[in-house]
């Protein structure tokens, strides 16, 4: 039975992806309550900037390593 696995994404993808939407939710939200336009977009920036770096600091998993096969198993 084949096994499927989801295609290789670069980590810093992943995280540019995490900043903009999540800034993309701060400058709405803001829009969304009153604040003006000029300010929310800054919180939004500077917030989907930091979600950034935060991802892309700390977001990683360590990889497992797996155990050698021995050459003498047969499976």
């Amino acid at each position: 039975m084949p096994h499927f696995r989801l295609p290789a994404i670069s980590h810093g993808v992943v995280s540019f992806i995490w900043g903009l939407v999540f800034g993309l939710y701060i400058w709405l939200g803001g829009l969304a309550v009153g604040v003006s336009g000029a300010t929310a977009f800054v919180f939004g920036a500077v917030s989907g900037f930091l979600i950034f770096l935060y991802v892309m600091v700390y977001g990683t998993d360590v990889p497992r390593r797996h155990p050698r096969r021995r050459a003498d198993r047969v499976r």
